[in-house]
């Protein structure tokens, strides 16, 4: 994982697309899937967002959902939400690329 600095993000502001493994903005940062095992939540997931000066705090565009299942282990999930990973992330370049995201107040909207 690399941190931008502050003039990359300016200058290219809401066209840098992240994902991260987990429903933000629970969990940003380092290790979110073994933040949500130790949590105990229901459900994981990932996020494709853009990307600004903080970490994992950019407007969402797409969201991915795994279900926790008992007894699954941290490997488990990371494997469940890299799947999801996969799916959310070429739809979010592919809407970006279509021109079809509006940020209005941090929201997203897919046109």
């Amino acid at each position: 994982m690399r941190i931008l600095k502050s003039p990359v993000i300016q200058t290219f502001s809401n066209r840098i697309i992240n994902i991260h493994p987990s429903l933000l903005p629970a969990f940003p940062g380092l290790n979110a899937q073994k933040q949500a095992l130790e949590y105990g939540v229901k459900i994981a997931g990932c996020t494709a967002h853009f990307v600004d000066e903080g970490i994992d705090s950019g407007p969402i565009i797409l969201q991915g959902v795994v279900k926790i299942e008992e007894g699954m282990t941290e490997r488990d999930l990371t494997l469940e939400i890299l799947k999801e990973e996969h799916k959310i992330l070429p739809l979010a370049v592919q809407y970006f690329c279509e021109d079809r995201l509006t940020i209005q107040n941090r929201k997203v909207k897919i046109g």
